[in-house]
């Protein structure tokens, strides 16, 4: 046995999850007592570059296969993830939304945003959806625009059902098994990324931030805890009629994590497929379901939109009612899922929902500008929570179904089948 493939086997048999916590605490010390270290910064684009260059072919080839071979799960199991999808972004809203009651966080305006491109209204974020659902597939892979991605996999997969000999079938489930396989090997090293990518925000960024928007942020990061942490437990407990903080705390751990510090719910689809199948589920569910999560399982996207836009009405002293907040609630969460292939996600989206308190446009791009300077702990935790989301539900509504047809659950949520725990 050569060195390496022994160092190999030595760095395999330790947990994914002690690894990428060893990768945080060097990428911590590095960052705290070194700065310029290119090279070291470079692990954490390769390791983002690579996920998100992975992540369109992935989709695009797990749902044409799993179309094509006819087994895909459009059940009740594809109801109920989308039902929860849907059910957990409006809870989110409604939080955010009391959560800005209860504490009145305000806007420092001092700058002008240079952002463009913000929709007007509803209407005009799902004309822009529907435009980029029907563009060239070929671009929408370059691209990454995941309707485009899904709208068009879906289209090639029936097709290929109707049309496809046994062999084709069979050549679309190798090509699909080896795009699972590629995903593990890129996943295996997100240890080094994340190392990259904690040195380099400890190292630019400093704690300024934390001083001049403090209490933004904390009623930001509090509302996304209450929404991972009570919200989506509260709904994965009510379907499976169990302890649901073990899986949580698994997807957080396995999912959020990561997601965290990639900042990008596209370059997470590849870790959550991973955690699926280590979580024993079905791939020709989760194939659809995760891709479809990183498009409208838009949680932390509605917590942003709704504070953010409150805290702009706040700042120049409009009166918003409890009943106008709550309707808030409800375009903060259609908004979010409309805007998931726009430029500049969420952030854009809060122009649109200051339109109905009156706010100005001028104090909404301020607010825009705000979004950015803050993006570093706002979007990190953003994306943390929809990308987590996405894995949990899926898991929720395929061991719902597991129990429905009375087989038992993981053994980590007190059942009896087993499934990897590496």
């Amino acid at each position: 046995m050569t060195p390496l493939v022994c160092c190999l086997r030595r760095y395999n048999a330790i947990s994914l999850v002690c690894r990428i916590v060893i990768g945080m605490a060097i990428g911590l010390a590095l960052g705290v007592s070194a700065s310029g270290l290119s090279y070291i910064s470079l692990l954490g684009d390769l390791f983002v570059g690579a996920l998100k260059g992975l992540a369109p072919i992935l989709v695009f080839g797990l749902v044409c296969a799993a179309l094509a071979r006819g087994q895909a799960g459009v059940d009740r199991r594809f109801s109920l993830v989308i039902a929860l999808y849907l059910l957990s972004t409006i809870l989110a809203a409604t939080v955010a939304v009391v959560m800005s009651f209860l504490f009145t966080p305000t806007l420092e305006l001092a700058s002008q945003s240079d952002a463009t491109g913000a929709p007007a209204s509803i209407g005009e974020a799902f004309t822009s959806l529907l435009l980029t659902m029907t563009s060239n597939p070929l671009d929408s892979i370059a691209q990454g625009r995941y309707i485009g991605i899904l709208f068009w996999a879906t289209l090639f997969g029936l097709a290929l059902r109707r049309c496809a000999s046994d062999t084709t079938v069979e050549v679309l489930g190798a090509f699909a098994n080896a795009l699972g396989l590629l995903t593990r090997w890129v996943v295996n090293f997100a240890p080094f990324g994340v190392l990259g990518i904690v040195y380099t925000n400890v190292s630019t960024n400093g704690a300024l931030i934390f001083l001049t928007y403090g209490k933004l942020l904390l009623v930001l990061v509090g509302t996304m805890l209450i929404s991972a942490l009570v919200v989506n437990p509260t709904l994965v407990a009510l379907t499976l009629r169990t302890n649901p903080y073990p899986l949580v705390l698994r997807v957080l751990r396995e999912s959020g994590v990561t997601a965290f510090f990639t900042r990008s719910s596209a370059a997470n689809i590849p870790v959550n497929m991973s955690l699926c199948e280590r979580l024993g589920l079905d791939k020709e569910m989760y194939a659809v379901s995760i891709p479809i999560g990183a498009t409208i399982n838009m949680n932390g996207a509605a917590v942003t939109i709704a504070i953010m836009s409150l805290a702009a009405a706040h700042t120049v002293g409009v009166h918003v009612s409890l009943l106008s907040a709550l309707a808030l609630s409800l375009i903060a969460s259609l908004g979010a899922c409309g805007a998931a292939g726009v430029a500049g996600g969420s952030l854009l989206l809060i122009p649109m929902a200051c339109s109905l308190f009156s706010v100005s446009n001028d104090v909404a791009m301020q607010a825009v500008a705000v979004g950015f300077i803050i993006g570093v702990v706002q979007d990190s935790m953003e994306t943390a929570l929809n990308s987590s989301g996405d894995a949990l539900f899926t898991a929720t509504a395929e061991y719902f179904s597991w129990k429905k047809h009375g087989k038992s659950l993981p053994k980590f949520l007190g059942g009896q089948t087993e499934t990897e725990l590496k």
